[in-house]
């Protein structure tokens, strides 16, 4: 049986890996064609003041892959593997908390799981790093950014555990709901003092002397020794949009997990409230 629902699972985020692609490929590739278009006009007009200025830069090197490739194929197969393994993580942890929670049917259990991981392996840490597209953030902050962002993953995974766990020990003296509350509560307060604690994205830019351009995560108005403009800063619509974007795929991929997964848990695992009753 562990292994029907291990499969299931991968299977549901395959699935909604790729309704996830779909997703951003209508509404989130043409911001980042955008972005990339940006990134290179801001590079062409940094080169020529630094020519002008008597200075040199050097060429980018040849891409491996098209960009054609990169924003099908390649976009593609990461959002598909990256479902599969999350599909898998999910139907392992049901397998897990199914014996344990015996107050939740698998119905319910599906849609709080599912839902308690969109929460803490994305929502929660993207609260404190969104997802950026291309151009925004200097190239020599990524491992930075990257590792500031897991650890916010970790972080968000712990203070979940010890909220569920502080809400079982609490729940004989304060019942249920109360319980829940002051978990919750907890909760936010870990977090909360974390995202306070770690820096900014736009702090990380600011210790690169040579974009400082980058002081606010992005990109500003390209400025010439006078002080004149010469391009404009990034558009703050496409940033805007481009993490609404984000949020709806990973909306999509755990939703698609959820509603997939509900019905075979109940025709696999039956009604958990019928079983006692009879």
């Amino acid at each position: 049986m562990e292994r029907r629902i291990i499969l299931r699972g991968g299977l549901l985020g395959a699935l909604g890996g790729l309704l996830a692609f779909v997703f951003a490929r209508i509404f989130a590739e043409p911001i980042i064609q955008r972005a990339i278009e940006y990134e290179e006009g801001r590079d062409e007009a940094q080169h020529k003041l630094e020519a002008a200025a008597g200075g040199h830069s050097h060429g980018d090197g040849a891409e491996l892959f098209t960009r054609a490739v990169q924003s099908n194929f390649g976009i593609a197969v990461g959002i598909i593997a990256f479902g599969f393994a999350m599909g898998l993580l999910f139907a392992v942890l049901y397998t897990v908390l199914y014996g344990r929670y015996s107050s939740l049917n698998p119905t319910n259990l599906t849609l709080v799981l599912a839902g308690a991981m969109f929460f803490v392996l994305y929502l929660v840490p993207f609260l404190k790093y969104p997802a950026n597209p291309p151009a925004v953030g200097h190239e020599d902050t990524i491992r930075a950014r990257t590792g500031l962002y897991l650890l916010m993953v970790v972080v968000s995974i712990a203070a979940l555990v010890f909220a569920v766990w502080l809400a079982r020990r609490l729940t004989e003296r304060f019942g249920s709901w109360n319980a829940a509350l002051l978990a919750g509560a907890a909760f936010i307060v870990i977090v909360g003092i974390v995202m306070l604690a770690l820096p900014s994205l736009g702090q990380l830019s600011t210790n690169v002397a040579e974009y400082g351009d980058y002081a606010t995560e992005t990109p500003q108005p390209l400025k010439d020794a006078a002080g004149n403009i010469v391009f404009p800063g990034f558009p703050a619509d496409d940033l805007y949009y481009f993490r609404l974007y984000s949020i709806g795929a990973q909306i999509i991929l755990w939703a698609t997990i959820a509603l997939g997964f509900a019905p075979f848990a109940r025709r696999l695992l039956g009604d958990r409230s019928e079983t006692v009753a009879a």
